[in-house]
């Protein structure tokens, strides 16, 4: 089959390359003149199976309220005004409300654990076949937390995930220290943790762009630099795709047997176009990094920090900061009063915990700290999309939120086996549309 990929970020490049493992001939097309430039450049950097836990939860609906107030929020909700510009964020809203209870939460963390797991293998398995090289540490993640109660909770969420496979254990700060020496400085502050040895962490953007190219060197065409201007329908088939070259204006109408929506966030106004109305909508979210000014006293461990809800991801000679949701529209400011709060969060935050680690001043200071935001496709529930649509030939593949890097693979692997007629074997229930 000839198959057309929209979006090349870790979902859309994913598919691509099981889609030519599977025999098809594909085209990749992305805006950018690169892959992963845009939600997959500088996320979090975890493949995080033990943290797939949706937001949707009995006690959200009153931390989102409370967070609204402050600028530093975990998780910011801020409505978008007037009703007909917001109408899809209220939309999304209200399903997530009513996936705030105990029966939705145990039934979403299953199916997104689930995908976590059969994502990792199918992860292990490109690497190994590809043997690429992007800053990989098979490591683990920790979680930190400085507060009692919260810790109290963590035995919890530890025992969910070993129900469903993911061996998350409680730890004290004594045996965490020994797991990552790093936070000895912080120690004092440190009442607990969990660690999960199983999970492991890697830059995102350097994973997808290495395999872009052996997609483009298996034969697959790669249409970098090009908008998606329209999808054509036939009946209730889409025909054709029309795109334009951004250096050079021309355009062009690629047919194909199938075509695959992965452009993350902005899947859903594409398909709204003809007729496919998803709820996904996207949640801004922060990074910064920073080159390490001491590698022999950065952690090799990412680890989250339960406090600001941030992780702290060592790549190489860097030191990966993320964190933060903001659910307000299609934003991608750094320079807005509370972009740069959001951003100095992050700094002041590291600076706390791994004092004199990384080089944390400011450019007035004389640092170069690498601001980046990206939005992430997020769903009510956490639980993606992935399978056809009601619109013969259209195929989508997002609403990855958080943890499209920890789903990628698997998400790839499981839209081309539909795609080539086959069931996937895993035990989740997140195809269709």
């Amino acid at each position: 089959m000839k198959v057309l990929v929209l979006g090349a970020g870790i979902i859309g490049v994913s598919t691509a390359w099981h889609l030519l493992q599977n025999g098809h001939e594909v085209t990749l097309v992305d805006r950018q003149e690169e892959a992963a430039s845009e939600t997959s450049f500088a996320n979090a950097a975890q493949i995080s199976v033990s943290y797939c836990e949706p937001w949707a939860n009995k006690d959200a609906p009153l931390k989102a309220l409370k967070w609204m107030f402050s600028d530093e929020a975990p998780l910011l909700f801020r409505p978008q005004f007037p009703l007909g510009k917001g109408w899809h964020q209220y939309r999304w809203g209200l399903e997530f409300l009513a996936n705030c209870n105990d029966r939705a939460f145990e039934r979403n963390v299953a199916q997104i654990v689930a995908l976590g797991s059969y994502s990792h293998a199918a992860l292990k398995d490109v690497v190994a076949q590809t043997g690429m090289d992007y800053n990989r540490l098979q490591k683990g993640i920790a979680h930190i937390f400085t507060d009692e109660r919260a810790f109290a909770a963590a035995e919890d969420a530890a025992e969910l995930m070993r129900r469903h496979g993911v061996q998350r254990e409680v730890v004290s700060t004594h045996k965490l220290l020994r797991i990552e020496p790093a936070f000895k400085s912080f120690a004092s502050r440190i009442v607990g943790g969990t660690y999960t040895a199983s999970d492991e962490s890697g830059d995102a953007r350097e994973f997808t762009r290495q395999l872009a190219e052996r997609c483009g060197e298996l034969g697959a065409q790669l249409l970098f630099g090009h908008d998606v201007l329209s999808m054509h329908k036939l009946g209730n088939a889409i025909d054709s795709v029309a795109l334009r070259a951004r250096s050079t204006g021309v355009e062009r109408t690629i047919h194909a047997d199938a075509v695959v929506v992965a452009c993350g966030s902005y899947s859903a106004p594409l398909l709204r176009t003809v007729g496919v109305n998803l709820p996904v909508y996207p949640g801004k979210g922060y990074s910064v990094t920073l080159p390490l000014l001491k590698p022999e006293l950065a952690p090799q461990v990412s680890t989250i920090d339960d406090e600001k809800k941030i992780a702290m991801t060592r790549l190489g000679n860097y030191l990966r900061v993320a964190g933060t949701i903001e659910v307000g529209g299609y934003d991608l400011s750094l320079d807005s009063p509370l972009a740069q709060k959001r951003c100095e969060m992050l700094l002041k935050r590291i600076e706390t915990i791994l004092p004199g680690v990384a080089d944390t001043r400011t450019p007035a200071q004389g640092g170069n700290p690498q601001y980046w935001c990206g939005l992430r496709p997020a769903t009510p529930t956490n639980i993606p999309f992935i399978g056809k649509t009601k619109v013969n030939k259209l195929w989508v593949n997002t609403g990855h939120g958080t943890l499209g890097w920890t789903h990628g693979a698997g998400s790839g692997k499981a839209i081309a086996e539909l795609i080539s007629g086959r069931k996937p074997e895993m035990a989740f229930d997140c195809l269709g549309s």
